[in-house]
């Protein structure tokens, strides 16, 4: 019998680039914020640098330093018992962050193989049963079952199923 498919998008799902975002902005404009603060702000409006995120995720080291989401590593491996597991990252868009995040998996995910971490452009391709990503985008055109995992950009949207954290997820999947 076949297995039925997920697709785990990297940042904000598995990579907790709000963390990171946190960390950089104050080593670079000296100014600590808190995840609270990011509530319902975009990538554009998160910070009173306007340019700040996109600086920072065009810097080398962004990506292979980003810390690890809780409890992310354990509920992947959870759920590779029972789905076919795909890290799918729209990674085309920051060229530099290929060899990073592919770095990054290999240190942190080196249970997931090769054959299933997909780079690319636009996630609408992607056909799994299922797909967990933060970004609206990926999630509004996906054909199978789209499970929103909480971010500060999407909090005001209800028209996915939301997880606030990878218990969430193993709960949600876990009579699938």
């Amino acid at each position: 019998m076949k297995r039925k498919t997920i697709a785990i998008d990297m940042d904000g799902v598995i990579a907790d680039v709000e963390a990171q975002f946190l960390l950089w902005y104050e080593r670079d404009y000296g100014v600590k914020m808190t995840k609270a603060e990011l509530i319902g702000k975009t990538d554009e409006t998160a910070f009173p640098e306007a340019d700040a995120i996109r600086k920072f995720v065009t810097t080398p080291g962004f990506f292979l330093t980003v810390p690890v989401m809780d409890g992310a590593v354990e509920a992947v491996k959870l759920l590779s018992e029972k789905f076919e597991i795909y890290i799918v990252s729209a990674a085309m868009e920051f060229p530099l962050s290929l060899s990073e995040k592919l770095e990054w998996l290999g240190k942190h995910f080196p249970f997931i193989s090769w054959t299933n971490i997909i780079f690319c452009g636009d996630k609408s391709i992607i056909d799994t049963d299922y797909m967990i990503d933060d970004h609206l985008k990926n999630l509004d055109f996906f054909k199978g079952q789209a499970i929103m995992f909480h971010a500060f950009h999407n909090v005001e949207h209800t028209h996915h199923i939301r997880v606030d954290n990878w218990d969430a997820v193993i709960k949600l999947l876990k009579d699938v």
